[in-house]
C-alpha cells in the first residue's frame, strides 16, 4: 500500500472512471480570486493522485470540488456553506481543505459535529489545533499567550464533538518565526534585528516567536514596531532602528500595502541587498507582489514557509516528472501541489484500512477519521506523513526562501530547511 500511495504511474491523461461502488472525497479551496495561484495547483495535486489511483479496494473514487473564494478573498461563510453541502452525500466520507485559517475556523465545527475528517494542505494558525497561541518560550515576555488572549477561538472551541477531526500537513506559524530566527542568527550571522508586525494576530504571532527565539540564540532585538491599519509608514521607526545598530528587519505580516514597501523604505537607510536582510513569513514568501513592492531593493528578502519544499527531495523527482507530463503548463504546479497530493495519499491509506475493517463495505465517516488519526510514518513525497494527537503534522519542517532579484515572476531560491520534528524550539 505504501508503494501505491507514493508512486504515481505516468499519466498521459485522466483514465475513464471505472465501474464500481462510488466513494467521494470533498475538496474545498479558494479556486478563484487572490489565492487561486496557490490553490489551483493544490487541486491539481489532488486530481493527479486520483487520476493515477482511480479505484481503491473496488470503489471508484471521485472528487466533489467547491470554491470558497468566488473571485475574491477566501470567504469563511462560503467555506462553511461548502462543507454543509458535502454532508448530505452518504458516499462522501472525508475532505481535503481548506487553504485559509479563517475559513477553517468556520468549517471545523461543522465537519467535527458530522464526524467528517478534514486534511488541510495549507493552514498554519496554531489555534486550529491547540488552545495556546504562543508558548511561553516563544514569547519575549516568557509567558504563555492563550488563543483567547490573542482574540481567537481555541481548538476546544472548534470541536463540539469533543474529539478531533481536523488534520494538517503544514506546521504552525510560531515555528515559522522560530525558524527565521535560527536562520538569521546561525546562517546570516545577524546579532541585532528590528522587528515590525502588522496589526493582525498572524503577524504579531510571527513577530513574538522570532524575537523570543532570536534572543534565546544570543541576538538582540533593537526595536519593536506595530504598524497600524491606517498609517503603514515605517520610515521613522526604521531610522531609529538603524541608529540603534539594527543589521536587518524582521516583518510579521503579509504583502498588503505597507508590507513589503518596508523593504523599499529600507533602501535609503540601510545597506542594499543581502547586506541588510529583510525577513518574513509565508505572508510574503514567493509572492510577486512583495518583490514588486520592494522595487530596486528586492534582493536580500528571506521568507519562511511552514512546510517541506518537495522540489528539494530526491524521492519526489519521479512524481514531479509524471505530474508535469500530465499537466503541461508551468502554472499548473505550485508550492502546495505535492502537499495536496500527500493529503490525498493520507486519505487513501486511511480509507484502505477502514474499508478492510468494514469487510469491504463503505466505511463510516467516524471510522475514516479514526484511521486518519492513526497515520504515522506513511511514506509521502514530501517526507514521512503522520499526525500528533492534536492533528498537527509530525513532519515539522520550515523552509526558507530568498527572492533572487527585481523580477517579480522569478522563482525564489530555497536556501535552508529547518527541521523541528525531533525537538520543538519550546
Amino acid at each position: 500500500m505504501a508503494v501505491l500511495l507514493v508512486s504515481a504511474a505516468c499519466a498521459g491523461g485522466a483514465p475513464a472512471t471505472p465501474p464500481g461502488p462510488a466513494l467521494h472525497l470533498g475538496v474545498d479551496l479558494p479556486l478563484t480570486g487572490r489565492e487561486a495561484r496557490g490553490a489551483v495547483p493544490a487541486l491539481n495535486g489532488v486530481r493527479f493522485f486520483v487520476q493515477t489511483h482511480p479505484t481503491l479496494d473496488g470503489f471508484s473514487v471521485s472528487l466533489t470540488t467547491a470554491d470558497d473564494a468566488s473571485g475574491g478573498a477566501p470567504n469563511p461563510n462560503r467555506g462553511a456553506s461548502n462543507v454543509l453541502g458535502f454532508l448530505p452525500d452518504p458516499n462522501l466520507v472525508a475532505m481535503i481543505g481548506p487553504f485559509d485559517s479563517a475559513v477553517a475556523r468556520l468549517e471545523i465545527p461543522i465537519a467535527n459535529a458530522a464526524g467528517l475528517a478534514m486534511v488541510s494542505p495549507a493552514t498554519s494558525n496554531p489555534c486550529l489545533t491547540r488552545n495556546v497561541f504562543t508558548p511561553a518560550l516563544l514569547n519575549p515576555a516568557r509567558t504563555e499567550i492563550s488563543c483567547k488572549a490573542a482574540g481567537l477561538p481555541s481548538a476546544a472551541d472548534l470541536r463540539p464533538a469533543h474529539t478531533n477531526t481536523f488534520f494538517r500537513l503544514t506546521t504552525t506559524d510560531d515555528l515559522q518565526g522560530a525558524a527565521a530566527a535560527d536562520y538569521a542568527f546561525h546562517k546570516l550571522h545577524l546579532l541585532r534585528v528590528a522587528v515590525i508586525s502588522d496589526h493582525e494576530s498572524y503577524g504579531q504571532g510571527l513577530a513574538y516567536a522570532f524575537a523570543a527565539r532570536f534572543t534565546t540564540a544570543g541576538g538582540s532585538i533593537v526595536g519593536r514596531f506595530d504598524i497600524g491599519p491606517k498609517s503603514r509608514d515605517a520610515t521613522n521607526f526604521l531610522s531609529s532602528a538603524r541608529a540603534a545598530g539594527a543589521q536587518a528587519v524582521y516583518y510579521g505580516g503579509d504583502t498588503r500595502p505597507g508590507g513589503c514597501e518596508i523593504r523599499a523604505e529600507m533602501g535609503a537607510l540601510f545597506p542594499a541587498g543581502e547586506a541588510a536582510p529583510f525577513l518574513g513569513g509565508d505572508g510574503i514568501a514567493e509572492d510577486p507582489a512583495c518583490v514588486a513592492a520592494a522595487g530596486a531593493n528586492s534582493s536580500g528578502i528571506f521568507a519562511s514557509v511552514p512546510f517541506v519544499n518537495a522540489n528539494s527531495r530526491p524521492g519526489a523527482a519521479s512524481t514531479i516528472h509524471d505530474f508535469r507530463q500530465s499537466y503541461g503548463s508551468t502554472t499548473d504546479y505550485g508550492p502546495y501541489t505535492l502537499l495536496a497530493y500527500d493529503a490525498t495519499a493520507v486519505l487513501y491509506a486511511a480509507l484502505d484500512r477502514a474499508i478492510r475493517s468494514a469487510g469491504g463495505r463503505l466505511p463510516s465517516r467516524a471510522d475514516v477519521t479514526h484511521e486518519v488519526a492513526q497515520t504515522s510514518g506513511l511514506a509521502g513525497v514530501t517526507g514521512p506523513l503522520g499526525f500528533d494527537a492534536a492533528g498537527d503534522t509530525t513532519n515539522r519542517t520550515v523552509s526558507i526562501f530568498e527572492a533572487v532579484g527585481a523580477n517579480p515572476r522569478a522563482p525564489w531560491r530555497l536556501v535552508d530547511a529547518i527541521d523541528y520534528s525531533a525537538r520543538l524550539p519550546y
